[in-house]
């Protein structure tokens, strides 16, 4: 079992991802219930936490008796999020992680006191099953300690990786905005069963666990995915008739340009060219 923590945890921002996050270092036991507060100006998501056992706060101020405070906001209310605790923000005490895409580490630091502690992540929504794909980035003020808070924080509920910041508008392409392409191709690929004769229920199964299952070749072994699939693929057979009608209709070049478009969007979102 993981060791717990000492520290109190905040979130600034109760959404999808913030509940992803605090579900699964809860379910790890990395931090006792007690520990987490959350604060969001929708009620519905605060009864949300509440009803898991942690504790809720009636304005952002409150959650300076944190130590780590997880920004959870969308991009462009940034600003008001962090004016509203600037004026109590000790960079002593507190680290910030942000996890709100596009928005670099230079912005976060300048809405906060002098020498703050950020860092900044991409994480995705399978932190929910504890299979995120979670990559960071630290701040100049930020310390090795700092680091390994989040890294153990995020590896909590999956893989987490830090790279140069320059990087993580490109880490949103893939692994922030991916999970929503596999699900477009589990949906696609249980659909063409349904076509050929299977019923829904049962391709949509066969359909998720092979995107399992092959998810886990890759991860487990050290072949490329290009060899892993060249072993399936057997001369005048099946699988090559599939595989080729996806290179005849651009499949691989529409999946790097859906990436290259969001990584684009990361960039615009974060006021980058």
């Amino acid at each position: 079992m993981e060791q717990r923590f000492p520290f109190k945890l905040g979130f600034l921002g109760g959404g999808v991802m913030a509940e992803a996050i605090v579900r699964g270092i809860i379910e790890k036991k990395l931090v006792d219930r007690s520990a987490v507060t959350v604060y969001d100006v929708v009620e519905s998501r605060l009864e949300l936490f509440q009803k898991m056992g942690v504790g809720t706060c009636k304005n952002s101020f409150e959650l300076l008796d944190s130590d780590v405070i997880v920004l959870a906001v969308k991009p462009d209310v940034v600003p008001e999020a962090l004016r509203s605790v600037k004026d109590g923000w000790k960079p002593e005490k507190h680290l910030l992680v942000s996890i709100c895409a596009g928005v670099g580490i230079g912005t976060l630091e300048s809405h906060l006191v002098s020498k703050s502690k950020v860092i900044r992540v991409m994480p995705n929504t399978p932190c929910l099953v504890g299979e995120a794909a979670v990559a960071f980035s630290c701040g100049s003020f930020a310390t090795a300690d700092d680091q390994r808070i989040v890294e153990k924080i995020f590896s909590s509920v999956g893989l987490a990786q830090c790279v140069p910041e320059k990087l993580l508008d490109a880490v949103t392409g893939v692994s922030g905005s991916g999970p929503a392409y596999v699900y477009m191709f589990i949906e696609a690929l249980a659909d063409g069963g349904v076509l050929n004769g299977l019923p829904r229920d049962v391709s949509l199964s066969l359909a998720t666990q092979t995107v399992l299952g092959a998810a886990k070749m890759v991860a487990s072994g050290n072949e490329h995915p290009a060899k892993l699939r060249n072993a399936v693929e057997s001369p005048g057979g099946t699988t090559i008739h599939g595989t080729s009608t996806l290179e005849k209709h651009h499949f691989r070049n529409a999946v790097i340009q859906a990436v290259t478009a969001a990584t684009n969007r990361a960039k615009e979102l974060g006021g980058s060219k």
